[in-house]
């Protein structure tokens, strides 16, 4: 694991880090192509809305871990939670006052040439969300064309996809970001957020 800087005006508060494991990556789309049955088209939190987000998901219950045909995805967290502790050191404050997170819920998603999210959109915008602290991404292949980055207007960002490339950011209106429409390839990531604990 690799800690990259992303260029930006302002100080962003966007931790960035390449995981270098290509096999984790291919297996995670391995994942969601070998399960079909487990697929949905254009969920967002209000319902199905192709005009904001139009992608097909694999949504994962953190409970399914326990099962080993979903053991690739804990691999998956011991490399992303690797990314958190780097991101607490980059910033202090972190370490005295969020003493812990959950992973709830998180997504598996498929963008294929048309697909994007291109609402802009912020991770906690109701009162349901308001124990999100983070949310967090990777991209798990590559995108060769300038299309389906990632953008977080407020900071005049653009992130490219690449594979093992990992965001953490702040589950808040400051960090709206939208995904670009996807022109002629194929992108997945796998993503969701690390909330306050339930307890």
């Amino acid at each position: 694991m690799k800690r990259e800087v992303l260029n930006s005006k302002n100080v962003n508060f966007i931790g960035c880090w390449k995981i270098e494991n290509d096999k984790l990556f291919t297996g995670l789309i391995d994942f969601f192509e070998n399960n079909p049955q487990l697929q949905k088209r254009g969920v967002i939190g209000s319902g199905i809305d192709s005009e904001k987000k139009k992608t097909t998901d694999i949504t994962i219950d953190p409970n399914s871990l326990k099962n080993k045909n979903f053991s690739i995805f804990n691999d998956y967290f011991e490399e992303l939670f690797k990314c958190y502790k780097d991101y607490r050191k980059q910033w202090p404050f972190l370490i005295e006052n969020i003493k812990s997170v959950d992973i709830p819920s998180f997504n598996l998603q498929k963008y294929i040439p048309g697909d994007h999210f291109s609402k802009l959109h912020t991770e906690r915008n109701r009162s349901t969300q308001i124990h999100r602290v983070f949310a967090w991404m990777s991209y798990l292949n590559n995108i060769k064309e300038d299309n389906g980055n990632t953008c977080f207007p407020h900071f005049d960002l653009k992130v490219k996809p690449a594979r093992g490339k990992t965001l953490i950011w702040p589950a808040e209106w400051t960090h709206a970001h939208l995904g670009e429409i996807l022109k002629d390839e194929t992108k997945y990531i796998i993503t969701g957020w690390m909330c306050f604990p339930f307890s």
